[in-house]
């Protein structure tokens, strides 16, 4: 329970500094409505957490990491936008809303993301008042790399490519490698690099957050296969409608949730040279997500 609550604190912040962030803009038509529309749409807000987390556990100050934990959230919505646009997945409902461009038109929805996107660096980039200029670039370069190409973009591009036939574990393994680990092993790096880690430090958080990335999206696809619409807040199924392939295509429920075990406890393992005390938190974080209902 101690952990939970030490969880809703750290969404807390997170909502807070959120909802700042477009705080006096002028305004520009519609935009910045739709931004925030999706942005401050709730979310169990992991990215940001695993960055303030791990800055934490490295030794640093969480509140000089909340920017880049802003920025990566800032990238995760976006992707959730243009997910959902009707020349992707075409989803309807998103967190139990509709999806952004079902209220403000898919052109407004396309603008929204790329706002997201570009606020995502110049948020990170702000912080350069407060830290070592050095740490500032690498972190926003490291940001930048799992998001593009060799990311999470590449991650959809390969996701896209996928449907309607039939592709290979590894083939999927990779996939969501970039779809979804890329960003999440980022936040957590960013995290690290906020504190000064060493790159033995670096190197732990990734494979932390790369073998949670994946444990993530093992549960998703079972999510979508078993889970509640209600309790999900957005459609089951989807994954067959589309004619994808995914772990639970390729394992089965059982062999799924086995998977999901082993891989948390191997994100829990890497993490054993922090020490219990300083990775404990994390350590349960990934327990609790690969129990999650949602």
């Amino acid at each position: 329970m101690e952990e939970k609550a030490r969880l809703r604190e750290i969404q807390g912040q997170v909502e807070t500094a959120l909802r700042t962030c477009f705080r006096g803009r002028e305004p520009r038509g519609d935009i910045y409505d739709a931004m925030e529309y999706s942005l401050l749409a709730g979310g169990k807000r992991i990215r940001p957490v695993l960055t303030l987390e791990t800055c934490r556990m490295c030794g640093g100050d969480p509140a000089l990491a909340m920017p880049f934990a802003c920025a990566v959230e800032m990238v995760h919505t976006y992707s959730l936008i243009h997910d959902d646009l009707p020349c992707m997945d075409n989803d309807d409902l998103r967190r139990g809303k509709p999806t952004n461009h079902k209220i403000y038109g898919e052109a407004t929805a396309v603008l929204a993301g790329d706002g997201l996107l570009t606020a995502a660096f110049e948020t990170a980039l702000a912080a350069d008042e407060q830290l070592p200029p050095q740490r500032v670039v690498e972190a926003a370069a490291c940001l930048a790399r799992a998001a593009g190409a060799q990311g999470m973009v590449g991650g959809q591009v390969l996701d896209m490519a996928a449907e309607g036939r039939a592709v290979s574990r590894s083939d999927v393994e990779q996939l969501q490698k970039l779809k979804t680990g890329a960003l999440l092993s980022a936040a957590a790096e960013m995290g690290c690099i906020v504190a000064g880690g060493s790159e033995e430090e670096k190197k732990a958080v990734r494979r932390y957050a790369q073998k949670l990335g994946l444990a993530f999206q093992v549960r998703d696809d079972m999510l979508d296969v078993e889970g509640d619409q209600a309790t999900l807040g957005k459609p089951v199924g989807s994954d067959q409608a589309n004619e994808k392939t995914t772990f639970v295509t390729l394992l089965g429920i059982d062999g799924c949730r086995s998977l999901v075990e082993k891989l948390t406890e191997e994100a829990v393992e890497a993490l054993s040279p922090f020490g219990e005390e300083k990775a404990g938190f994390l350590c349960w974080l990934a327990r609790e997500l690969a129990g999650r209902e949602n």
